[in-house]
């Protein structure tokens, strides 16, 4: 009880934003990331500033809630927070696997596509001058907590943030003319993975949650299995989570933001 309202005060202390009811999930997402059961997390619950951000997770550390080091990126006023060495394994294994499988959801197409070639070298591209990026921050110290942002002029970000997040297949659609996709209407597949934190006593954390269009399934299954199989060995290699739940339905939606 003692780490729970401890947990609430420090996010009342830096995040005047983040709601009382949000604080428990958010200290359990930053967790999952500093543990390696992800590489990052996007911070969508609240308007705070990187300051804010970094002052918290100091607190945390302080706490001995998390160990570090943690990497705050600021890509185009979004704010992730990283567990570098983890995001930079994960990214130099991309680039050295070669086969970025990127799903093309342009809204000029009638239904979604794996992207070109020459598609995928320009996203290659920007996942190295990412990795370029994080590569000096794998050497910080236990506890310390990183700051900095990246210019990423003409990159898709919902690209970016897909493989940051460790989604096994991503979007990318094509934004000169439009920001809408080909989704509405189209068959998902959507997979959640929910787990448990007895640390703090949260039950149903979603700590994963993506879409493959129907049509592509088949033709990514093979990938989602590696990928469940290489999430499940990452469960059994820490403490703080436990009860995973891999749920997959098919959705069909009018709308679908990216």
């Amino acid at each position: 009880m003692s780490l729970i309202v401890d947990l609430h005060s420090a996010a009342k202390r830096h995040l005047k934003g983040c709601k009382r009811s949000f604080t428990l999930r958010l200290a359990a997402e930053i967790l999952a990331v500093d543990c390696g059961l992800k590489p990052c997390f996007l911070y969508d619950l609240g308007a705070v500033d990187v300051l804010q951000i970094q002052r918290y997770l100091k607190e945390l550390h302080q706490m001995g809630f998390i160990q570090g080091p943690l990497h705050i990126l600021n890509m185009e006023g979004t704010t992730l927070i990283i567990n570098v060495p983890r995001a930079a394994s994960y990214l130099a294994m991309l680039l050295n696997r070669g086969d970025l499988q990127v799903i093309d959801v342009s809204a000029t197409l009638a239904h979604p596509e794996l992207c070109a070639s020459d598609r995928l070298w320009i996203i290659q591209s920007e996942l190295s001058d990412l990795l370029t990026h994080l590569t000096p921050y794998q050497s910080g110290l236990p506890g310390a907590i990183s700051a900095a942002e990246i210019p990423t002029t003409g990159w898709n970000l919902c690209t970016i943030f897909g493989f940051l997040l460790n989604y096994p297949a991503v979007y990318w659609f094509e934004t000169t003319r439009s920001f809408e996709n080909c989704l509405s209407f189209t068959p998902l597949r959507h997979v959640t993975v929910d787990t448990t934190c007895p640390k703090i006593g949260l039950r149903k954390l979603q700590l994963y949650s993506f879409t493959i269009p129907e049509s592509l399934y088949h033709t990514l299954q093979l990938l989602l299995q590696v990928w469940t199989d290489s999430l499940k060995q990452t469960f059994n290699g820490q403490c703080h989570f436990t009860d995973p739940e891999i749920t997959m339905k098919t959705v069909t939606l009018p709308t679908v933001a990216l």
